[in-house]
């Protein structure tokens, strides 16, 4: 069974969002790191890029295929997991944790009222 924790807000493109301070936390859920299989390299966004929800954030690249990840809301990356340079396979092991991949300081939080919540997220995936 996939992970969805209660605590995190989601995205129709299997994104997670966890709110901090007025920040968000982003990275992609277990049911998109199960499909994609093993990850072998992470993109991830410059600090200080302006983003609007549903800009690519970064790219995670598996032995199938790339896939973009979105911003799950408006706002700057002010952080990036800088770990996934030489252990992208952290996504694949840790989704919800050290498999993170930015920090997002949001200039529009209303945007978290659009997003999944766990049981929506859930239905979506058929589980």
């Amino acid at each position: 069974m996939v992970e969805v924790p209660e605590n995190l807000v989601y995205t129709k493109d299997h994104e997670w969002a966890k709110k901090e301070n007025g920040r968000v936390k982003v990275g992609i859920t277990d049911y998109a790191q199960d499909k994609l299989g093993d990850i072998v390299y992470v993109e991830l966004p410059e600090v200080g890029k302006e983003l609007n929800a549903g800009d690519v954030l970064g790219v995670v690249e598996s032995v199938k295929s790339a896939s973009d990840v979105y911003s799950p809301v408006s706002g700057k990356v002010v952080e990036v997991n800088s770990e996934l340079e030489d252990s992208p396979s952290l996504v694949n092991e840790e989704p919800y944790g050290n498999g993170w991949i930015a920090v997002v300081e949001m200039s529009k939080p209303e945007e978290l009222e659009d997003l999944l919540a766990p049981e929506d997220y859930r239905k979506l995936i058929g589980e």
